[in-house]
């Protein structure tokens, strides 16, 4: 996954950042030769998986992925709300793209997900930042449909992460 340097962000000066590695699919992109918008709603959706689901056995994972994904576990993720500010097209490459993530906030039963989308950390330059996007997730008891709180062992996962959340330059 991430050398501890990445996950903590040492090594760009930002506070502590998960960096989940995305690899671009040829049907990712557009008529424009970049990546569709749509596309990219399934690029953090994938960034979302590999940061917060306990991974399989053998599976190499950041210590933020502490929810059981099963259909038996009880409890579903559900997304309350996305907003995405799309700051260069995303051009089709080789190398995954850095999907930055940290929280903006904790709540009680909800999650707000902050993420740049960046370009390869194999580039020795200075990266290219394609995206801000922020995502709230509800956790949700998967019989009743009723909120769930967040455990002691997310928050303790998760709190390493909390930063400022994403201030969004062009919203009216």
């Amino acid at each position: 996954m991430a050398d501890a340097d990445e996950a903590t962000g040492a090594r760009d000066g930002h506070s502590r950042r998960l960096h989940i590695p995305i690899h671009l699919r040829w049907g990712d992109l557009d008529a424009f030769n970049h990546v569709n918008n749509t596309a990219m709603l399934k690029l953090l959706e994938e960034a979302r998986v590999r940061a917060f689901w306990l991974p399989e056995p053998g599976e190499d994972a950041p210590p933020t992925a502490v929810l059981d994904s099963s259909i038996f576990s009880g409890m579903l993720t559900l997304i309350a709300r996305q907003e995405i500010e799309y700051l260069a097209p995303v051009p089709y490459q080789r190398h995954p793209l850095d999907v930055q993530m940290w929280f903006g906030k904790l709540g009680g039963s909800s999650i707000e997900v902050c993420y740049e989308v960046c370009s390869p950390v194999e580039g020795l330059g200075t990266q290219i930042v394609y995206a801000r996007a922020t995502t709230v997730i509800v956790k949700v008891d998967a019989e009743s449909g009723r909120p769930m709180r967040l455990t002691p062992e997310e928050r303790a996962a998760w709190q390493p992460y909390l930063s400022e959340p994403i201030r969004y330059a062009h919203r009216r």
